[in-house]
């Protein structure tokens, strides 16, 4: 490596600081005479389980010092793959940064943000010098898991998070187990998921989320019952999937039945790539003729039921 730089040349530090990618949050609060604030942050940072302590730091000369200053509470939301302008809004100077949102009230009067990857409620614990930063500690008081795909941050441009590597692949078992046409229908399930799930969340949708786009591209117009029947999902996950998308602006319902939006459409486009790109690293190395009967027998068993 290059001789080390001096730790007085603020922009070389930046940059090098830059290296180590974060998630993104953003952190709200409520003053007691009602005023709120809300700032991005990818300073957020786990500090104990027993207590349930996080942190983040606060610029000094941030506008929303004042509210958070008299804040006895704050929430610090992750935010998904997918808002990436939600990130930008909190990011940027303004007089009302909540202009357009109808935010729900949590601890302390704090604004609650919606579709967010998790939501930590937080006391306020302690407050602390950091130089040309405040480090608010919080007391985890309650906390919500949307189980989304993370933003992520890294060298000034956001990111998306994707795993590397697989586990080793698991052989049938042998005997009449190995030979269960269910068993083996579940292994390779599995085993195709293993590296597709990820590249799905990293677009920011929850499986049922991304069925649901997939099927209205190829098929809108579809009514509830023809939609349950085609994206083959529990009534309850379709109804939370719905929802979701309906909230995000991909999705529009009439008596017509449910339709893409533009930006659904849009979306639909990217899982469509992704779906082709795993295809095709699934599909290498595999006999052409035995994957055109393996597709001809799923077909076939599809018609049976």
């Amino acid at each position: 490596m290059n001789a080390p730089a001096p730790a007085h040349d603020a922009r070389a530090l930046r940059r090098a600081l830059g290296n180590f990618a974060t998630g993104v949050t953003v952190v709200t609060a409520s003053s007691p005479d009602g005023e709120r604030a809300g700032v991005t942050a990818n300073s957020f940072n786990s500090v104990s389980l027993d207590p349930p302590l996080v942190l983040w730091s606060l610029d000094k000369r941030s506008a929303s010092n004042a509210v958070f200053d008299q804040a006895g509470h704050f929430v610090v939301h992750v935010l998904a793959a997918d808002q990436i302008e939600l990130s930008n809004r909190f990011a940027r100077a303004a007089a009302d940064k909540f202009a357009g949102l109808t935010p729900e009230t949590g601890r302390g009067g704090a604004p609650l943000l919606d579709g967010c990857a998790a939501r930590f409620h937080c006391r306020l614990h302690q407050r602390l010098d950091g130089g040309d930063h405040w480090i608010l500690l919080g007391l985890v008081e309650a906390f919500d898991d949307g189980g989304a795909a993370p933003l992520l941050y890294h060298q000034g441009m956001y990111a998306a998070a994707l795993p590397r590597g697989r586990p080793e692949a698991a052989e049938p078992l042998p005997g009449w187990l190995g030979d269960n046409l269910l068993y083996l229908l579940t292994q390779a399930l599995q085993a195709y998921q293993v590296s597709y799930r990820p590249r799905q969340l990293a677009a920011g949708l929850g499986g049922g989320e991304a069925r649901l786009l997939l099927v209205l591209e190829q098929q809108p117009g579809l009514d509830a019952c023809a939609l349950q029947r085609e994206a083959a999902l529990p009534p309850g996950e379709l109804e939370l999937a719905e929802a979701e998308l309906l909230r995000k602006g991909l999705l529009t319902r009439d008596a017509d039945g449910y339709r893409l939006s533009a930006a659904g459409r849009e979306q639909a486009a990217t899982l469509w790539r992704v779906a082709q790109r795993q295809q095709q690293d699934m599909q290498a190395g595999l006999d052409a003729q035995d994957l055109a009967a393996c597709k001809r027998a799923l077909r076939a068993l599809i018609r049976q039921t």
